[in-house]
């Protein structure tokens, strides 16, 4: 059975033949919520975070066991104002997405992904996948190449 992850991921992921399995968990709203349903290590499991950086959307990916430093993202990205983006301005950029829920392609949604290094150090990163229920799990060394993300070292995003 198919899982209701967004077409357009799936096509993206497909197209690239990069090997990755869903799973359907209990709803969960949070990363770390969505990690335990999953029984996945909070440090295996990406979350996304969007971010106005000087007005224009980025993307944070990250452990969901941690949190973004706003200063740091700031330096890192040379950027003179950086704030958590509100629902209002990323909801119609995510539209086949769950609020919450946006997958750590943000290339897909042309949308700029800065990541952090935390991450490299997993054989294999699970993600929530448009919706509340489903996860996707792919290599992390297949997602670093087919997103080709800014990395960043823990200094520099995370808090």
């Amino acid at each position: 059975m198919r899982m209701a992850i967004p077409p357009r991921l799936a096509q993206f992921l497909d197209t690239r033949k990069i090997l990755y399995r869903t799973e359907t968990h209990r709803e969960a709203v949070t990363a770390q919520q969505a990690a335990q349903a999953a029984h996945v290590s909070g440090r295996a499991f990406a979350k996304s975070v969007i971010l106005s950086v000087d007005g224009k959307l980025w993307m944070a990916v990250l452990p969901s066991t941690e949190r973004v430093d706003m200063d740091r993202v700031g330096r890192c990205l040379d950027a003179k104002r950086i704030r958590m983006a509100t629902e209002a301005e990323f909801a119609t950029v995510f539209a086949d997405c769950d609020l919450g829920a946006m997958p750590i392609f943000g290339s897909l949604y042309g949308v700029p992904v800065i990541v952090s290094a935390e991450l490299q150090h997993e054989e294999e990163i699970a993600f929530t996948a448009g919706t509340h229920l489903d996860i996707v799990r792919i290599r992390t060394k297949d997602y670093l190449e087919s997103e080709r993300p800014r990395v960043c070292g823990r200094e520099e995003i995370l808090a």
